[in-house]
Order: structure tokens, then sequence, then C-alpha cells
């Protein structure tokens, strides 16, 4: 059942490029086309089938039925601004930034049927060479509709994500940002401070506990400086945070109060258990 004709993906990387190699399977979609900054991005996903046709000016989208703005946070609300002259008026946009309150609230200014998403897959690799089928089925996809929010376009992007597989919550683009912060943005700055910590003379003895706890280490800088400092306010506050629980380990370590620390430790441990 195709929800869309007409698409463009703008950004074919990693999420972009995944996105259009499961419409295309599921049959949700007509003919999609990709554009991006590389080059090579829609080259490859032309050979291999994940779009129709590439194109190199956002022109490509005045007759698209269905935009996909996969670019990184500091480009997406550029481009949504530039698109808002060329789509036309029933044309549904979205986005699948990792912050929404900024691009949300810009957006839906100028774009009748704009509806921020941000699906919660992916790796802590990038590129066109790591897409993957299937990433989102079993996923989770938040989208954060505000007042402006088109309630038939939304119903269209809510379906379309279900199709896909994913578990659709709805979250203010207040809330995700706070929640995100928490959830997301925290645990990558924890990664990159950790291996920061560590000497590299060590790194040849360290086991699968570190690997564990830093494989999003290993995630694109560039990408991620921009989540960061695109939610700054609610991660700082989510740092600040961490830093008191810190504080209360050096605390009962320093006053070797074994009591206080094993109720520290268990109570990580039941909370770690609802993960799965």
């Amino acid at each position: 059942m195709k929800i869309f004709n007409k698409i463009v993906i703008i950004g074919t990387g990693l999420i972009g490029g995944s996105l259009g190699l499961d419409l295309r399977k599921k049959h949700l979609v007509g003919k999609i086309t990709g554009l991006s900054r590389r080059k090579k991005n829609v080259e490859f996903s032309k050979k291999i089938g994940v779009i129709d046709c590439s194109a190199t000016s956002l022109d490509v989208v005045a007759d698209a039925d269905l935009v996909i703005l996969a670019t990184p946070i500091e480009v997406i609300i550029d481009i949504g601004l530039k698109i808002s002259k060329k789509i036309k008026k029933d044309c549904v946009v979205i986005d699948v930034g990792s912050s929404k309150e900024a691009i949300v609230s810009k957006l839906s200014r100028v774009i009748p049927n704009f509806v921020g998403c941000h699906p919660l897959a992916g790796s802590e690799k990038k590129g066109v060479t790591n897409f993957e089928s299937g990433i989102f089925n079993g996923s989770t996809c938040i989208i954060t509709p505000n007042a402006k929010t088109n309630s038939q376009a939304l119903r269209k992007v809510k379906l379309l994500w279900k199709k896909l597989g994913s578990q659709v919550i709805i979250l203010t683009p207040k809330k995700h940002d706070q929640i995100l912060a928490f959830i997301s943005h925290l645990p990558h700055v924890l990664a990159f401070a950790l291996m920061n910590t560590i000497s590299e003379k060590f790194l040849a003895l360290s086991s699968g506990g570190l690997k564990d706890s830093t494989r999003i280490a290993a995630s694109d800088p560039e990408l991620w400086s921009q989540i960061l400092l695109s939610n700054r306010g609610n991660l700082l506050s989510a740092i600040s945070s961490f830093q008191r629980k810190l504080d209360l380990f050096k605390l009962v370590l320093r006053n070797k109060n074994n009591k206080l620390l094993m109720k520290i430790l268990e109570a990580a441990k039941e909370k770690r258990k609802k993960l799965g």
C-alpha cells in the first residue's frame, strides 16, 4: 500500500539510505529521488536500488509528496527553509534529527505539513556503505508535533513509521529534548570522556567491559558535535546530575562506606534490568 507517491530523500547516509531501502521493500512509496552533498552517496544509493534517481538541485522537491530531511542537524533548518518556497502546498516534510525544539519551532512556521520525527535506530557507524534494511523494525520513532502540526499529515506520518515496524511515541519537542539529553546525549558524552580518560598504553589490556561501555565513542565526531551543541541546555543539566552521582561515589569510597556503596550498586543493577 503506497502512502506517498513521489518522495525525495535529502541526505542519503545511514538513516536516509536505510529509510529508502525499507520504504521500497515494503512498497510504501512510489518513485524515490535522492540528494546528498556527497556525490558518491547518491551514486551508490542508485546503484544498489535505494533510490530511482539522483538530483543536484533542491528544485526536485517541486512535485514531491514527501520530503525526508536526513541531513546533519546544522543544515536541517537551512534546507527546510529553502524548500519551503519550492514544495507544493500539500507536500509532507519530515526530519530525522536527534534534537527537536529548534527544528520544529522554525520549520512548522513555514511548512504547512511539517512533522518532526526522531527514529531511535542506526548505530555508531555512518555513511552510505552502512545502509541496513530492517533497522526500523522493532525500534521506536518519536514524533514531535506542536500546535501548528496538520492532523492529516500527522496521521500519514504515523502510519508510515508503523508500516516500517516502529513503535510510535508522541512527545512535545521540549519533552523530547529533555529526555534524549539523558538517554542518548549524556551516554555519548560519558563514552567520549571515558575514552579520553584512559591512557592509550592501557588499551591493549582492556576486556569486553570497556568495549561494551564505550562502543558509541566510535560515533562520528562531526555529527555528534552538532547534536550535543543543539541540545546543550538540557545536556548541561544532565551532566550536572551525573556529576552529583559521581561525587557520591567519591564520597562513599573515601569513607569506605560499603553499606551505602552496595545500596548504590544494587539500585543501578535493578534499573539496568528494566532495559532488557
